[in-house]
């Protein structure tokens, strides 16, 4: 079964597999208000999916995610207010928030979560990797936390997906800079489960494993490493906090205009 939502993400479920690719390849698969939205609903419906036993995340085209898309990022300026209010606000029936939610829905999907990345995986794109269980990268793949580029703090789901791969002072080193990893170091600082020459046939090979076992055993085996590996859910809050008093601020919007203008920025 192959089914668009909207025209961002195809969801292709195929014997108990479900593979959910993120399709706006002309974009390097920018998120937008559209995409966070779609991966949202994703991981709602194959939450409720019967017989599901493993998930793959990708992207269609030349990356896996670069980021969220930089109009976006600017119209955004002219709406702070409702935009801090979407911040602070939790959904209905979760504890993240409109933007967090797409990252943290597939960490509380019951089945293992498998990303397959190449190509960009940049700011918003790792968050949403972040969510997956397991990490597949191409020797290409190029990692960033990099909203620091725009004057803002990583703030989908990152205190809850970080911290039981990262280091403290690792996380944060990469938060102040926005560097770029390569696939090699990523993998060296455990972002990444492993490289592999095709990280996609490797994700179906790996989810057609988990589908193999006792499917209650291995949503078992993700219930008890999510439980025992934390973070969790208590800090998405201060996420939101921070955020919200950061974003449409002058110095948050010089920094994002000094980015694309390819500039210092100046904040006086």
């Amino acid at each position: 079964m192959t089914r668009p939502l909207s025209d961002r993400l195809t969801v292709t479920v195929t014997g108990g597999i479900a593979e959910v690719a993120l399709n706006r390849p002309d974009k390097l698969n920018a998120m937008d208000e559209a995409m966070f939205d779609a991966l949202s609903q994703a991981g709602r419906d194959l939450a409720a999916q019967k017989g599901l036993r493993a998930v793959i995340l990708h992207g269609i085209g030349r990356g896996f995610c670069a980021g969220i898309d930089t109009a976006l990022l600017m119209e955004f300026a002219g709406r702070v207010d409702t935009l801090r209010e979407a911040i602070l606000t939790p959904l209905p029936d979760a504890a993240a928030n409109r933007f967090q939610h797409p990252c943290t829905v597939w960490a509380d999907l019951p089945v293992p979560v498998i990303a397959a990345l190449h190509g960009p995986v940049y700011g918003a794109g790792l968050q949403l990797a972040l969510g997956a269980d397991i990490r597949l990268a191409a020797p290409d793949a190029a990692l960033s936390i990099m909203e620091a580029k725009w004057g803002l703090i990583p703030d989908m789901g990152i205190t809850r997906l970080l911290p039981p791969l990262m280091r403290a002072d690792q996380a944060l080193e990469l938060m102040l800079t926005a560097r770029v990893l390569a696939a090699t170091e990523a993998a060296a600082l455990g972002l990444l489960t492993r490289i592999a020459e095709d990280p996609l046939d490797a994700a179906r090979t790996l989810a057609r494993v988990i589908a193999g076992r006792n499917p209650a055993a291995a949503r078992g085996v993700k219930a008890l490493v999510r439980a025992a590996w934390p973070g969790d859910d208590t800090q998405l809050n201060l996420e939101a906090e921070l955020q919200a008093a950061i974003i449409g601020t002058p110095h948050q919007m010089e920094a994002a205009t000094a980015s694309l203008q390819n500039r210092p920025p100046r904040f006086g």
